[in-house]
């Protein structure tokens, strides 16, 4: 009887000591969930309004939510008197550890992370990096796919294209072709610049007018040439079609004028020795 009046007695004691901080363990978690689905749909409203990828949204959400509801627990667990520090310590040493394997991995998540969020291209832009030019296809969690000029796939990991430089060639509507134009030495320049202006000005996708923003003019006195550097002004879709067009328009242009474009040649004199 005594024994059982002595259990009865620590039971009494454990519960007074334990059911104030369960029953507060209890609010704060029913409370702290509550608050949690509150900041997830706040940061999901927040992507949406930043038009952030689809794909990416539920993700960043989960990933929140998970990480929260992993602070409120340990939280609760320490108010009810659970002692938690080995717990962290090897929660902590875990995580080291798959970071240290998979730190290549990681990085080019969180480069498409950071490309899908902030968006330096999208899907159909023009982009020069890390050695390659080509067109966006697809942009993956881990990759972003580009499509070349040759017809090539080329998938380039997003932890070198978050932190490496490149070129967006489709961000601006309007773009500079440039034509560097070689003549003769013996040739007029003042005959040559004027056959050139009329060339490139009689194509209608050069946005330029000759009053103003168009660039003509002799930049280098090269070794078998005097080379003019030739500027005009097209939208970015037309750039292609007036360089390449225009380079053979002007060469029939200074062939019809009289106008030579030289190049490098060089004189062989023979000596005979006895």
């Amino acid at each position: 009887m005594e024994r059982v009046e002595k259990y009865v007695d620590m039971g009494m004691e454990m519960a007074m000591v334990y059911l104030p901080k369960v029953l507060l363990a209890i609010i704060v978690l029913i409370i702290g969930l509550k608050v949690i689905s509150m900041v997830v749909k706040g940061m999901v409203k927040v992507l949406n309004k930043r038009e952030t990828d689809p794909s990416l949204i539920p993700f960043l959400s989960g990933l929140l939510g998970m990480t929260l509801k992993a602070m409120l627990v340990i939280s609760v667990v320490q108010m009810v008197g659970v002692e938690t520090t080995s717990f962290v310590a090897i929660i902590g040493a875990a995580g080291l550890a798959i970071g240290m394997a998979l730190s290549g991995t990681l990085q080019n998540f969180a480069g498409g992370v950071i490309i899908l969020i902030l968006k330096p291209y999208k899907v159909g832009d023009v982009l020069e990096a890390q050695g390659y030019i080509g067109s966006v296809s697809e942009i993956q969690i881990f990759n972003t796919v580009l499509k070349t000029w040759d017809n090539k796939t080329v998938i380039i990991p997003n932890g070198g294209l978050s932190t490496g430089s490149m070129i967006n060639y489709s961000t601006e509507p309007t773009r500079v072709v440039e034509w560097i134009v070689g003549i003769g030495y013996g040739d007029d320049i003042d005959k040559a610049r004027q056959v050139i202006e009329d060339t490139i000005f009689s194509d209608s996708r050069i946005l330029n007018t000759k009053e103003e923003g168009y660039f003509i003019n002799v930049c280098e006195l090269a070794d078998s040439s005097v080379n003019f550097k030739v500027r005009a002004k097209v939208n970015s879709e037309d750039y292609w079609g007036v360089f390449f067009e225009n380079t053979e328009k002007i060469k029939k242009a200074l062939d019809a004028n009289g106008i030579s474009i030289p190049f490098p040649q060089r004189d062989v004199h023979m000596h005979t020795v006895k």
